[in-house]
């Protein structure tokens, strides 16, 4: 028998459970909101300034040469080029 609680008082038990979600979901948004404004990408992670086409292109080169896309030998002659070795 409910007697007086019926189903208040089942919603009242299950009351922290919507709390508890309710707090993860606003620190979660507060969490990305800080990292979106603050710039919460890793400094290290980064690639060179916008401006510097000789870096972003020794960057895209050192990425294929990581992946295996090009063999040492093409990596030393393009990487010359960009240097301006010729």
């Amino acid at each position: 028998m409910m007697g007086d609680w019926g189903w208040a008082g089942m919603a009242a038990g299950w009351s922290w459970v919507f709390l508890l979600l309710l707090l993860v979901g606003i620190a979660t948004l507060v969490i990305l909101l800080v990292r979106l404004t603050v710039g919460g990408v890793d400094p290290r992670r980064r690639g060179p300034a916008p401006g510097d086409a000789q870096a972003q292109a020794r960057a895209i080169l050192d990425e294929r040469y990581a992946r295996g896309e090009i063999d040492t030998a093409e990596y030393d002659e393009r990487l010359g080029r960009i240097r301006g070795d010729g």
